[in-house]
């Protein structure tokens, strides 16, 4: 059977009409005027508006949203502001003496100086990524996402926002712990003295929280502009704050405290402390650690546990990015904005951790959070500041929580669970966002303390850093020439120094919660990949992927092959895969880790032609090759003639060693081929298409796809391809050095699709290594009747064919007395043994059919219709029950003339036998040392 469409036909082309050829034209001028950024992907050149595909919803709800919130923010109150007020939030009043009390000062400072190194390293990425393009909104999420590609920025940004939840319920604990400082029931007495009213206790907490988180939602509802121009005048107020404290480092004089904890069995415990101005004496006492029991949590403190509290000052690094969508110009102001922020408050947190060191004693420290108020000129100073800064903290947590899942929506990466997420409110608010965070972020206060959940908010965000460095870096080793940020002061050894330090920071603080988010991160990973979803923003995988096989073709030397390890690197010329899908199917089992191409000569001339035809026909081809699940690439090709393209595809396919080394061909014969994309269910269940993903196909939908390929030829139909050049492309093929395999009844084999679970226990292979044209010739161990081996026991090797049985034929004379033919035999045996080819031999005598065959003095001479008779005969009683035959594949004639004949004896040879490969091998393929 003719399973040969590897050709359009010109009057296939011709019928297009005019009107087509002018909408190819009109396509082709458009895309001298295509825009930088496309919202579509139909074609590898293609537009959406020429494609003529709708625009996406969520773009459109994206830039609606866009023009109703204008940008209004600048690099100061964009950026500063809130990267300043997070980055104080509850640690700068409450948990620098817990700190210093704990570590010392010496560690103290070791923990600032590593804190900040992680932090620096990650700011260099976020201002090179944020340097290299525009930003919308999503802030750190968007960054990753656009860089890495939605597998990784669909995973990491769903860490990151579940990281912004826990940080903003450690800031509303930390709001309760303040309060309760001040306004709670003194533990000693049951009856409320003064201000002390507030009862204690874990459920009184909760509710506090509560009510706090329920005033941020009510502030987010509103909108970020609310929070952005009361930032301001907050971070006035925490200023005047810390001034006070370090004016009251000098004004104050040394005092005594006695302090009180409930203790076990309702136990009162006492503890006095002191506060000694500035001492030489009390600096020495707290240099070294002091590392005891919390008296929040009652376990004792360690380098790690005390690290993870310190490191919740430096979660707010992204405050400013994650404001992007309300920038005015994100580029300039989130790497100068952040710069300035990190740097100012790395100061402060110094000359604080020094001011405390030599004034307070470490029982203070340790026994007190709230200690600074103690000490204050006006101890409503400190109240207010830590007030405010752990209100701003917490709001600020919260609205860019909501503006990472109101990204995540609206990218339909996790589809319908967060779809709802992507509403806004008329002024552009998602509040829909704002209050899944909310919700998330009650459950969070259950926690009851601070320090508890410290550890979990440090791990999530070191993971969300060490993912931004990862993107960074993998931009940098791609070489991808769009990576251009204005930000220069940045290297890979950064961004891989950032990458080591933050999970190796991850496993001191918490070994269980860093591998428990590895797990996370790992199966939204694979959640993600499984949904496969297809986006325009580029997959940093795919620029590492080509910068790495780029340098290794180049290692890749052709001068240094050898044949032990050779394999099979195939170019199969399709012309319709609606009749040789079967055919597709199976050489994919055949090429063993080789090279696999699909190969296709459109008839035309480009000079006749307003564009190239076959670059719209890319996605087609590809989306053919994702629907059989066969591993090959395509190639395509404009020519006059079939056998010229099929000349260029064998000179120019492939690339330095990766390049074919065998054509297949589908078999030249009268039958009427069968149309398999209608019987395939791949091809004919639309369940998918109606399910809403035909966003993620390239543009090329089931229906598309089998309007694109041709009807099959009938039986009145004309070829389009004559005798002579059939032969003329097997010559050609072998003159290049290439070896020819024809393929005839494949539409016959099942099994060979994606979905099949044979393993070929039941299956049989047949290898027939004599030229049965030729029965002269004897010889076993040429290079053809090597090949046919070969490529049998590569067939046997694969997963489908795995367990087949593998027959090898020797025909032989019995008729004289010459007994040659069984020392032959032996030496056959031998040659497998030392092959390690595993299969059984079966002795075929073949004088009835010889005695057809008449000697001739011109090797050219055809056989006769007798010989070829007895040889289908004898071929239809020893094979008919393999489930593929391997033939030797005779020199073809060099004479046009005798190319009718040629085809007409394999046909004569192999009619009614089944699936068939007819090979011809023309290069060594096997090696018996080791």
């Amino acid at each position: 059977m003719l399973n040969f469409p590897f050709i359009t036909t010109k009057k296939s082309f011709v019928m297009m009409g005019e009107q087509t050829k002018l909408n190819l034209f009109s396509a082709a001028m458009s895309n001298e005027r295509t825009p930088l950024i496309t919202s579509g992907v139909c074609g590898l050149n293609v537009t959406a508006a020429v494609c003529g595909t709708d625009t996406d919803p969520a773009q459109e709800s994206s830039s609606g949203t866009a023009n109703q919130s204008p940008r209004k923010l600048n690099t100061f109150f964009g950026v500063m502001v809130p990267t300043v007020l997070s980055m104080f939030s509850i640690v700068l009043f409450l948990r620098t003496g817990f700190v210093v009390g704990h570590a010392g000062l010496l560690q103290a400072l070791l923990m600032v100086v590593v804190a900040y190194t992680i932090i620096s390293l990650t700011i260099l990425s976020i201002c090179a990524i944020s340097t290299n393009g525009a930003i919308q909104g999503g802030g750190a999420y968007y960054m990753i996402s656009r860089s890495l590609g939605p597998e990784f920025g669909g995973s990491i940004g769903l860490m990151f926002f579940l990281a912004k939840i826990f940080a903003c319920g450690g800031y509303v604990l930390g709001l309760v712990e303040a309060i309760l400082d001040v306004f709670g029931l003194d533990p000693e007495s049951s009856v409320s003295t003064g201000v002390r009213v507030l009862p204690q206790g874990y459920w009184y907490t909760v509710l506090y929280s509560s009510v706090i988180l329920l005033l941020c939602l009510l502030v987010c509802l509103v909108g970020a502009h609310i929070y952005s121009r009361t930032a301001f005048v907050i971070l006035l107020v925490v200023t005047v704050s810390l001034l006070s404290v370090f004016i009251s480092s000098v004004a104050v004089k040394p005092q005594e405290f006695i302090i009180t904890h409930h203790g076990s069995r309702n136990q009162t415990l006492r503890y006095n402390a002191s506060y000694t101005g500035f001492s030489a004496t009390t600096l020495k006492n707290n240099l070294g650690p002091g590392y005891s029991l919390d008296y929040s949590t009652n376990s004792v403190m360690s380098f790690a546990t005390v690290f993870a509290v310190m490191f919740t000052s430096c979660t707010g690094i992204m405050a400013g990015a994650n404001m992007s969508g309300e920038l005015k110009n994100p580029s300039v102001a989130i790497p100068k904005g952040t710069i300035i922020a990190v740097s100012y408050t790395f100061i402060v947190y110094v000359l604080l951790f020094f001011m405390i060191s030599a004034t307070c004693d470490r029982t203070l420290l340790i026994q007190d959070y709230g200690f600074l108020q103690r000490i204050n000129l006006w101890p409503p100073f400190v109240t207010i500041g830590i007030y405010c800064a752990s209100l701003s903290a917490a709001m600020c947590a919260m609205i860019g929580a909501s503006r990472i899942l109101h990204a995540l929506a609206l990218d339909h990466l996790f589809g319908l669970p967060l779809a709802p997420a992507a509403i806004t409110s008329a002024s552009g608010n998602p509040w829909v966002a704002v209050l899944f965070t909310w919700g998330l972020t009650q459950c969070v206060v259950f926690a009851g303390e601070l320090n508890a959940i410290a550890g979990l908010v440090t791990v999530f965000y070191l993971l969300a850093y060490a993912a931004v460095d990862l993107a960074c870096l993998a931009l940098e080793w791609a070489s991808a020439p769009n990576f251009r940020p204005t930000f220069q002061l940045f290297s890979w050894h950064t961004c891989l120094l950032g990458i080591v330090s933050c999970l190796a920071m991850m496993f001191i603080i918490n070994p269980v919660y860093s591998s428990g988010s590895i797990v996370l991160l790992l199966l939204l990973l694979l959640f993600l990949h499984y949904r496969s979803p297809t986006s325009s923003w580029g997959y940093i995988s795919q620029a590492l992927i080509f910068h790495q096989v780029r340098k290794y073709l180049l290692m890749l030397d052709v001068r240094k092959d050898h044949v032990k390890f050779w394999r099979p690197q195939v170019l199969l010329m399709v012309a319709n895969p609606r009749s040789s899908s079967q055919l597709i199917l199976f050489v994919n089992q055949l090429k063993k880790g080789g090279l696999y191409v699909l190969g296709h000569v459109q008839l035309g001339d480009l000079d006749t032609l307003p564009s190239d035809p076959v670059q719209q026909q890319y996605n087609f081809w590809m989306s053919l090759v994702d629907k059989l699940g066969v591993k090959a690439f395509v190639d395509l090709t404009l020519s006059p003639t079939v056998r010229q393209g099929t000349q260029h595809l064998l000179r120019i396919t492939g690339l330095g060693g990766m390049k074919p080394n065998m054509l297949i061909l589908g078999f030249y014969d009268s039958c009427t081929p069968e149309d398999f994309l209608l019987q395939d269910s791949a091809f004919c269940d639309t369940a998918v298409e109606r399910g809403g993903e035909d966003e993620f196909n390239f543009g090329v939908d089931l229906p598309s796809l089998q309007a694109h390929f041709p009807p099959v030829r009938d039986a009145e139909s004309p070829r389009w391809l004559a005798p002579e050049e059939y032969v003329g492309i097997i010559s050609d093929a072998i003159k290049m050095n290439k070896s020819v395999c024809l393929g005839r009844y494949f539409f016959q084999l099942e099994g060979e699709d994606k979905d099949s679970k044979v393993d070929g226990s039941e299956r049989i292979i047949d290898v027939w290594p004599l030229n049965l044209l030729q029965p002269g010739c004897r010889d076993y161990e040429d290079v053809c009747s090597l090949f046919l081996l070969q490529m049998a026991c590569v067939l046997n090797m694969s997963s489908k064919w795995r367990h087949a049985k593998m027959r090898i034929f020797l025909n032989v004379g019995t008729a004289s007395s010459d007994q040659g033919w069984m020392v032959n035999e032996e030496t056959f045996r031998e040659l497998l043994r030392k092959l390690r080819i595993r299969a059984s031999i079966k002795i075929v005598p073949w004088d009835s059919v010889v005695q057809h065959h008449t000697p001739t003095a011109e090797p050219a001479q055809a056989p006769s219709e007798s010989f070829l008779s007895a040889v289908n005969r004898m071929l239809m009683e020893h094979s008919s029950q393999a489930t593929v035959r391997f033939l030797y594949l005779p020199q073809p004639p060099s004479h046009r003339s005798q190319s009718q004949a040629f085809l007409a004896q394999l046909e004569a040879v192999t009619n009614g036998l089944g699936p068939t490969l007819l090979i011809h091998g023309v290069t060594p393929v096997t090696y018996t040392d080791l």
